[in-house]
């Protein structure tokens, strides 16, 4: 049961891996976190923003259509790997790449193979994620950050999903996935980007 009192965030994913992260970044409000799914919200989304912010804005703009999302904070995420040897592909197509039912095993073997020449400095590669918010208000915000590593020659750990596996850092000896929960939230695009919206969010009152 919703409890009326308590400030409402509604993370526009189904996606568990996010929200497992996105709870434990704020765990530490007095606010109830739901997913699309959790909030009763069935929606089709078009992402066709030719950029990480468009897409995240229109997905806080459509959930925020949606009756069940009326005085909630919608937040929303685009993220993506960007390669620097593929021109910054997949880019925002990432969840796209090779097709949406195509598994990501496949997706990172793919990216692997077409990296087979590429050495050092060459295979430089990045997560970027931009958070959007959309307020009870009707205000917009977005916050941005990356996560710099290189495409590994093999996936490696299982800690983490989609791309994960393949982006690796030096200065950890390890890719994304194999951090602990804890690791990847303190230094992960994502986990960046969503306190930099935690933090403005706090800073001007709204949860």
């Amino acid at each position: 049961m919703i409890d009326c009192d308590m400030k409402r965030v509604i993370f526009a994913t189904s996606n568990e891996g996010k929200m497992k992260e996105i709870r434990l970044l704020l765990a530490d409000l007095d606010v109830e976190v739901l997913s699309l799914k959790e909030a009763g919200i069935s929606v089709s989304i078009v992402e066709d923003g030719e950029t990480f912010e468009e897409n995240a804005l229109i997905k806080v703009r459509t959930v925020g259509m949606e009756k069940e999302a009326q005085g909630a904070v919608i937040l929303a995420d685009d993220s993506g790997l960007e390669v620097d040897y593929l021109n910054k592909a997949p880019g925002v197509y990432s969840a796209r790449y090779m097709g949406e039912d195509t598994s990501y095993t496949i997706k990172n073997q793919a990216i692997i193979e077409q990296l087979s020449k590429a050495v050092g400095e060459e295979r430089s590669a990045r997560f970027v994620c931009v958070i959007a918010a959309l307020l009870p208000d009707g205000r917009t915000l977005t916050t941005r950050a990356t996560i710099e590593g290189q495409i590994g020659y093999r996936e490696e750990g299982s800690n983490g999903f989609g791309y994960d596996p393949i982006l690796y850092l030096p200065e950890y000896h390890t890719t994304t996935a194999g951090l602990s929960m804890e690791e990847k939230n303190r230094i992960s695009h994502r986990g960046k980007a969503l306190r930099q919206m935690k933090e403005r969010l706090i800073d001007g009152g709204v949860i």
